[in-house]
C-alpha cells in the first residue's frame, strides 16, 4: 500500500528537530511520499533543502496569506523556482478573513499573483481558504486558474462541487474525523473517488485517535482510514485513488508505487 500525504509542513517546530523519526515513521506506516509546502520565503528554503536531501519528498513555492508583513515572491521568481524538479506547486496561497481583517486588498493580489504563476508554469495551485469562501472561487474563477487543490477542506457539498467545476481537487485533513465536523464528512462522501486527496497539514491537526498530539505524515493513514469508513470502502481503495490523484494533479512527482 502507498499513500502520500499531499500537505505537511515538515520544517516546523516540532518536525524539523525529528525529522529522520518523522521520516521512518512514514514509512513504517505505508506513506511512501510527502508534499512539503512553503508558507514564506524562509520557510521555502528550508522545504526546499528538505527535499533535495530526500528523494520522497517534494516541496512548493509560496507565501501564505495570513501576514500583510511577509515578504512576497513575485511572479517571476516563483516561476524560475519552479523549474527545479523538487518544486512541484505553487502555494499555500489563498484568502483568510479569520486572521485577517481590515482591507485585504493585499491577500487578494497575493492570491491573484500565485495563481499566474501556477498558470505560467502549468503548475497547481494548493489554496487555503478560511471565511473566505464566496471571494476564493470568485478569484479562481477570474484568475482562470488552471489546476489545484483546496487544501485541509472545510467547507460544505456546495464548495466542494464549485471548485470541482473549476478542476480543482479536494484535499481532506484530519478534520474529516472530528465529529464536531459533519458538513466536512459529507462532503467527504460527497466528491467522487478520482477528486480527492489526503494531507495532514503537519503539525497540526492530528486526526482521531491522534487528537491531541502533534501531527505527522504518518498519521495520514487514520485520515485516509476514516474515509474509507465513510464512503464504504477499504483502506486499500482509498490509498489507491488518492495516490493516483495526487501524480494526476502534480505530474512532476514520480511514481514511486513500485519503486
Amino acid at each position: 500500500m502507498h499513500i502520500i500525504d499531499s500537505h505537511c509542513h515538515l520544517n516546523f517546530e516540532g518536525l524539523k528537530e525529528r525529522l529522520p523519526e518523522v521520516l521512518s515513521n512514514m514509512e513504517a506506516n505505508g506513506v511512501g511520499q510527502a508534499l512539503a509546502i512553503s508558507v514564506s520565503r524562509e520557510s521555502f528554503s528550508e522545504v526546499f533543502a528538505i527535499a533535495e536531501a530526500h528523494e520522497h519528498i517534494y516541496c512548493t513555492i509560496g507565501v501564505h496569506p495570513d501576514s500583510k508583513e511577509a515578504e512576497e515572491f513575485s511572479i517571476a521568481e516563483m516561476v524560475a523556482a519552479a523549474a527545479h524538479p523538487k518544486v512541484v506547486g505553487i502555494g499555500e496561497t489563498g484568502l483568510d478573513y479569520y486572521w485577517c481583517k481590515g482591507d485585504l486588498s493585499w491577500q487578494h493580489k497575493r492570491f491573484a499573483d500565485h495563481i499566474e504563476a501556477a498558470n505560467q508554469t502549468g503548475l497547481p495551485v494548493i489554496v487555503h481558504t478560511r471565511d473566505a469562501a464566496a471571494d476564493t472561487l470568485s478569484i479562481l474563477k477570474e484568475c482562470r486558474v488552471n489546476s489545484g487543490v483546496i487544501h485541509c477542506f472545510s467547507e460544505d457539498i456546495g464548495f466542494a462541487r464549485a471548485a470541482m467545476d473549476l478542476g480543482l481537487y479536494i484535499s481532506f485533513s484530519g478534520i474529516v474525523t472530528f465529529k464536531n465536523a459533519p458538513l466536512v464528512q459529507e462532503a467527504a462522501k460527497y466528491v467522487p473517488d478520482d477528486r480527492i486527496l489526503v494531507e495532514t497539514d503537519a503539525p497540526f491537526l492530528a486526526p482521531v485517535p491522534k487528537r491531541g498530539r502533534q501531527n505527522e505524515p504518518a498519521f495520514v493513514r487514520h485520515t485516509a482510514e476514516h474515509i474509507a469508513k465513510l464512503r464504504n470502502q477499504t483502506l486499500e481503495q482509498v490509498a489507491a485513488y488518492t495516490t493516483e490523484n495526487f501524480y494526476r494533479l502534480f505530474k512532476k512527482v514520480p511514481d514511486m508505487r513500485t519503486v
